[in-house]
């Protein structure tokens, strides 16, 4: 079992993040990545349709042999993750409890400001896991919408990316949070400039190092931890790589390779290997 991969999913580039933290706190494992890159973005679709989307990605990762699986992605972490721990024969670990566990513990004021997309802030998923670890916690939402393209255009360090964070972000300053989650992935590539705009003084959450963490130590406590040999990563997605392959470079600092094309996630189509 320790040499079975960890499974990971998203509908785009985004979970990058997530597994760079994963591979940076966990370098021994084996990681099976999938983007759903046909179906991005899921925060337009229906709950019913992202659950299902998030089904057909999990059926996928568990013909490749995995050990546990990981949303990385805050959309499916709010609508399917109660659903897929319940049907997968593996662990499921989800973005959204480890960064809202996090934020509850370090606050002092008891004020904590989540920023994600539109999708993800009207779930309330952020609010709902901080107060289930810390129920008197005020919690700050705010969508920003223009976050993704910025990043996904490679613009995290022109002006425009500083102006929307000030324009973003002012409301929740001006409410005196002491701690801010980032509670979309690809919202880490963005973190010098959030940082800059709220000051020292606040408490940044990366979601995608909080998920490393508590897969981590749920590897630990089944005993499936790798401790040696070399780790390696392959992707998979459902539209063309080169887009994928380009922005994935960008996010992980490091030429991507193994990407393989996949054109179905119907169940009946997979293939052991």
């Amino acid at each position: 079992m320790k040499n079975l991969a960890i499974g990971m999913f998203d509908s785009g580039v985004g979970g990058l993040t997530v597994l760079k933290e994963v591979k940076e706190l966990l370098p021994y494992e084996n990681i099976v990545y999938l983007g759903d890159t046909a179906r991005v973005p899921y925060g337009n679709r229906s709950p019913r349709t992202i659950v299902r989307y998030a089904l057909e990605s999990a059926l996928f990762l568990l013909t490749k042999g995995i050990k546990i699986l990981v949303i990385a992605c805050n959309t499916s972490s709010a609508l399917a993750l109660n659903i897929l721990s319940k049907k997968m024969p593996v662990p499921v670990i989800g973005v959204i409890e480890p960064g809202a566990k996090e934020a509850a513990r370090v606050t002092r004021k008891k004020k904590v400001g989540v920023i994600g997309t539109k999708a993800t802030i009207k779930s309330n998923a952020y609010e709902y896991s901080i107060k289930k670890f810390d129920p008197v916690v005020e919690v700050i939402s705010k969508p920003c919408p223009l976050f993704v393209p910025i990043v996904e255009e490679g613009l995290e360090a022109e002006d425009v990316a500083y102006t929307m964070a000030e324009k973003y972000l002012k409301e929740i300053k001006i409410s005196g949070v002491d701690t801010l989650v980032m509670g979309c992935t690809h919202y880490p590539v963005l973190e010098g400039v959030i940082r800059d705009v709220m000051g020292p003084q606040t408490h940044i959450i990366n979601t995608g190092k909080e998920t490393a963490k508590e897969v981590k130590s749920c590897l630990q406590r089944r005993g499936q931890l790798r401790t040696k040999g070399s780790g390696s990563a392959r992707y998979f997605v459902t539209d063309s790589p080169d887009t994928f392959k380009e922005i994935g470079s960008r996010f992980l600092k490091e030429e991507l390779s193994r990407i393989r094309y996949i054109k179905s996630l119907d169940y009946k189509d997979f293939i052991l290997s």
